[in-house]
């Protein structure tokens, strides 16, 4: 373990939260990914009932935007897929029954769920993952009750049941066809601005039962001497597959996967981790998200880390420092188990500053670009009052999103502002640009100069453009001060424009004086 992180740990165990919420006001990262996982399946976050009417469920998503906005998030990863099925309108899989109570069920009302959940989190600036759960196909082995689209109807061939779930079979060309085609169909319809595949690939072991795949082994292993390699080649053919597909026909979508927080255990693999867990992604659940990294198929990942600091079989500590070797280039977010705070019996959790040291410990480690919390009802509940402290400390100010130079989209145009003018105590500029951008920075200096571009506070606001060529920015400035604003461009990869010339005025009591 690195000498100074471990020193740095030391000492914010030694003083504890007061020197937490010093340290995160300190640091003000300007860039940080801040997510909240939103999860559908069995309604565990969103809906609360199924069959809500649009207005109740426009409703609840609001509600629980709003409040993940006030927690300082810039970003939601939302199920729209928790088993074979669609919380939008779909051609190839049935409406979901935890949206509407019957899987094949429209809702009521000719609308679309997915629509308005996306504009909605674009209204309030956050970035929409659709989550979806490939190969998941039921939670229960009850076919008869699938709707009419499922695919099990068509091609009952396509599926197995392990565990008491029924699960799209991972071994079938067809199977990696359809589910590919189901991606490529939200990011066809949708402004979505990630796909996400969350840690289930094959299935968690179930205890006394081996995966029924004998006969596909058979059938289509030839080449490979075990089982093991060649149902990684499987998840390995779908990653690779899917995430050309979006590459090819939407380069701005993010690609990224959230496996189980160890790859491997050291003691099978002298490249893993100083772990001993019982299950790993490579060896159980047939994820090598290394080699997804390492040839570009995804574009970040977000190990679920929930485990705590000091925790013997998987340390938190121990794991990030891995993490962040492993990325070959790509985004590193962590999965924070915000669900265990105040519930779960390790005395870890039942102190208040485990997920406070866990996001400061991020910001200490170079290649950790942010967090995603799991899960939402946990964050709105404020166990312990962690979310106050995300929200009044180290989440105070806003923070865009890391830069994702690799994806290699056009630099953005450099923005142009009208002069200042004053009308009923506001400030009014139009920022222009003469070409295409996703949106607009705004920055905002109390001096009659700008100051430090890279300091948070100084973020005044972000404004989606949604194809608009120009936009007025508005302020309520104080009197007797001065203020300095600048403007940039950014595209959906997050790669910022230069400036644009900036511009200064002085508010007195009776009238506001241009400086620039």
């Amino acid at each position: 373990m690195n000498n100074s992180i471990a020193s740095r740990i030391y000492l914010l165990l030694i003083f504890g939260l007061s020197f937490f919420q010093s340290y995160s006001q300190e640091i003000k990262p300007k860039r940080e990914f801040r997510g909240a996982w939103v999860a559908t399946v069995v309604n565990i976050d969103f809906p609360t009932v199924p069959g809500l009417r649009q207005e109740q469920l426009t409703g609840e998503w609001t509600s629980n935007l709003d409040y993940l906005k006030e927690a300082g998030m810039n970003a939601v990863f939302v199920q729209i897929r928790p088993t074979g099925d669609a919380f939008y309108k779909s051609k190839l899989a049935p409406w979901s029954k935890y949206l509407t109570g019957k899987t094949g069920k429209a809702p009521v009302e000719d609308y679309d769920p997915l629509q308005m959940m996306i504009e909605e989190a674009h209204d309030r600036n956050m970035e929409f993952h659709a989550w979806l759960n490939p190969y998941r196909a039921a939670m229960d082995t009850l076919v008869d009750q699938l709707g009419n689209k499922h695919p099990y109807h068509a091609h009952p061939e396509w599926f197995v049941i392990y565990g008491g779930k029924l699960y799209f079979n991972q071994a079938i060309p067809e199977v990696r066809n359809y589910i590919t085609e189901v991606v490529t169909e939200i990011v066809m319809n949708y402004d979505v601005d990630g796909i996400h595949f969350d840690d289930y690939f094959y299935p968690y072991p179930a205890a006394g039962e081996l995966y029924p795949d004998k006969e596909e082994f058979t059938k289509y292993g030839f080449g490979y001497s075990n089982i093991d390699d060649w149902r990684r080649s499987n998840v390995n053919a779908l990653v690779s597959q899917v995430g050309t597909m979006i590459k090819t026909i939407a380069p701005h979508v993010k690609f990224g996967v959230s496996p189980f927080g160890v790859w491997r255990n050291n003691n099978v693999d002298p490249n893993g981790s100083p772990t001993r867990a019982s299950v790993s992604s490579y060896d159980n659940l047939y994820a090598d998200i290394l080699l997804w990294l390492e040839k570009g198929w995804i574009d970040y990942v977000a190990p679920q880390l929930y485990w705590h600091v000091g925790f013997e079989v998987a340390d938190y500590e121990r794991l990030i420092d891995w993490w962040k070797e492993h990325t070959h280039g790509k985004q590193l977010y962590i999965g924070h188990a915000i669900y265990k705070v105040g519930t779960n019996p390790d005395p870890a959790w039942r102190n208040s500053n485990q997920i406070p040291l866990q996001v400061s410990l991020n910001r200490m480690v170079d290649n950790v670009d942010g967090s995603i919390f799991y899960n939402t009802n946990s964050l709105k509940k404020n166990l312990l009052g962690v979310s106050d402290s995300l929200r009044m400390h180290y989440f105070k100010n806003m923070a865009l999103w890391p830069e994702m130079q690799y994806l290699n989209l056009d630099e953005p145009p450099i923005p142009k502002l009208s002069k200042i003018k004053a009308k009923k105590g506001k400030l009014l500029m139009k920022a222009s640009i003469s070409e295409d951008a996703h949106y607009l920075v705004v920055y905002r200096f109390e001096s009659r100069k700008p100051g430090d571009y890279n300091n948070p506070e100084n973020l005044f606001r972000i404004i989606r453009l949604e194809g608009k060529k120009s936009v007025l920015i508005e302020d309520d400035p104080q009197k007797g001060k001065s203020y300095t604003y600048a403007v940039s461009a950014a595209n959906r990869q997050h790669t910022e424009s230069l400036l644009s010339e900036w511009r200064a005025v002085e508010v007195g009591n009776k009238k506001i004086k241009r400086i620039k």
